[in-house]
């Protein structure tokens, strides 16, 4: 069917009932068999199907048509379209996992569970091609083997690529905010630690100003002191 027209058998209609070219011709064009173009003009073959126009359709032209009707032997050529459509994009369906693999499909998504906390459900879903109620039971160890699941890496399983699971941990990367406090403890940059410091203070060491010396408050009366001492000795 390469080259050929759009709705051929509509445009073999047509052009059985509105042109001089003979079957071969037409069969050739609308790359059908000589046979089915006389059954279309017989109405034994596309009973019910109304012509298409190639010519309003821009897949063939007037010119091309009456060089076909003058000479029998000669081929139409369809009509290169002037406007380049773009190639439709192919939908990326469920991923297919052959049956000797998916029984290892589990152990997967226990190892991408595991190694890989930052993936969302979907995200693991695209690369093991699992379904939602078996990633929530395996996450919440409830699936029906959980007793002998083993982590295995899903690219050495060969349910996905090592170029989809790299793609699939730098967006969940990208996705999820940055936060100092996931890392602990951070050591001192080295320039607070190697820098000269200020000599420690008194005040620095004891939070406080001492406290005057009560000597220097309190006057001390030496006579008193004298006297009390004459008064023990003549006791004596």
């Amino acid at each position: 069917m390469s080259n050929a027209p759009l709705m051929p058998k509509a445009t073999a209609v047509w052009l059985v009932e509105n042109t001089s070219l003979t079957f071969d011709q037409i069969a050739d064009f609308c790359k059908l068999h000589p046979l089915e173009v006389k059954g279309i003009a017989d109405g034994e073959v596309a009973a019910g199907i109304k012509g298409h126009d190639p010519i309003t359709s821009g897949q063939l032209t007037r010119e091309e048509i009456a060089k076909g009707e003058g000479n029998t032997d000669y081929r139409l050529n369809l009509a290169v379209s002037k406007v380049r459509l773009p190639e439709p994009k192919k939908q990326r369906g469920p991923r297919y996992t052959p049956l000797s693999r998916r029984q290892d499909r589990p152990n997967a998504i226990l190892w991408l569970v595991r190694n890989h906390p930052e993936l969302k459900d979907a995200q693991i879903m695209r690369l093991v091609g699992t379904t939602k109620t078996t990633l929530q039971a395996i996450r919440e160890r409830t699936h029906w083997n959980s007793a002998a699941l083993a982590p295995m890496d899903p690219v050495t399983l060969g349910l996905c690529s090592q170029l989809d699971l790299d793609l699939e941990v730098n967006r969940a990367a990208k996705d999820r905010p940055a936060q100092a406090d996931d890392h602990g403890a951070t050591l001192v940059p080295a320039e607070i630690t190697t820098a000269p410091r200020a000599p420690v203070t008194q005040q620095e060491v004891f939070g406080s100003t001492p406290a005057p010396q009560r000597e220097q408050e309190e006057e001390i009366d030496l006579d008193s002191v004298f006297g009390k001492l004459k008064g023990l000795k003549t006791e004596d």
